[in-house]
C-alpha cells in the first residue's frame, strides 16, 4: 500500500495521551518504577487504592516488566539521556532520530507521495519509542531486527498539496509474536505468516543509524 501514487486510509495517528514532560535524569532515575514499588509510587502520587491512577500505573510497571521477545531489545526510559543511551548502545554513537511530522491525515484517505526506503534499517536494530501512559514522560523503546523503516510525503487525495511527512516501520519477521497479537487478529493471520507494518504515530520517534 506504502507506494507513490497510492490512496489509502490514514489511521487516527494523533498523540491523545496528556501533556507531561520527562523529569530531569537526576530526580527520573531515583523514582521508584516497579511493581515491587507500587505502594511507595501511590504514595508519590496521591494514588488511592483501586483509583484509576493506581491501575494504570500497575499496567504499565508490568508492561515494562515483560521479558523481551527473541532478538529483542527493550526497555522503558523515563528521561531523554536514558533514550538516547539505549539507542547509541544497541546502533553505535552515529544515530539520528525520525519521527512523524504532525497528526496530518488523521483518519482521511491521503495520498502517498514520494517513498523512501531508509537504507541499513535491515541490517541494523533500530530503536523504536513509544510514549506511554504515566505520571510522567515515559516511553517504552524495543528494538528488533529484520525491519525495513520507510519515510513517504502524506498528500491531499484532491489538490494534491503536502499534509504531513510520515515514518514507517515493517516487521519482516513476526514469528516469535504472540498468536493474540493486535495485528494479527485485525487481519484473520498469525505468527510468521505475514510481515505488519505501522505508521509512527505523532511523538514517538525511531532511532537509526545516521548514515541513512
Amino acid at each position: 500500500m506504502l507506494k507513490s501514487g497510492n490512496v489509502m486510509p490514514m489511521p487516527d495517528i494523533r498523540d491523545n495521551l496528556p501533556r507531561r514532560s520527562f523529569l530531569p535524569r537526576g530526580i527520573s532515575s531515583e523514582m521508584p518504577f516497579s511493581t515491587s514499588k507500587l505502594a511507595e509510587l501511590k504514595q508519590i502520587f496521591h494514588a488511592t487504592e483501586n483509583s484509576a491512577m493506581e491501575k494504570i500505573m500497575a499496567q504499565i510497571l508490568g508492561q515494562c516488566e515483560v521479558a523481551a521477545l527473541q532478538d529483542e531489545t527493550k526497555r522503558c526510559v523515563a528521561s531523554i539521556e536514558d533514550m538516547i543511551d539505549l539507542a547509541t548502545s544497541v546502533l553505535g554513537h552515529d544515530v539520528m532520530v525520525r519521527s512523524t511530522e504532525s497528526a496530518g491525515g488523521s483518519k482521511q484517505e491521503v495520498l502517498i507521495g514520494v517513498v523512501k526506503r531508509i537504507d541499513g534499517s535491515e541490517v541494523s536494530k533500530p530503536v523504536a519509542c513509544h510514549q506511554i501512559l504515566f505520571p510522567y514522560a515515559v516511553y517504552y523503546c524495543h528494538a528488533f531486527p529484520n525491519v525495513r523503516i520507510y519515510e513517504a510525503d502524506i498528500l491531499d487525495p484532491k489538490s494534491k498539496a503536502k499534509i504531513n511527512h510520515g515514518v514507517a516501520i515493517c516487521h519482516m519477521d513476526t514469528s516469535a509474536w504472540g498468536p493474540t497479537y493486535e495485528a494479527f487478529l485485525l487481519l484473520g493471520s498469525g505468527p510468521g505468516q505475514i510481515e505488519v507494518c505501522h505508521w509512527i504515530y505523532e511523538n514517538n520517534m525511531i532511532w537509526t543509524i545516521a548514515k541513512s
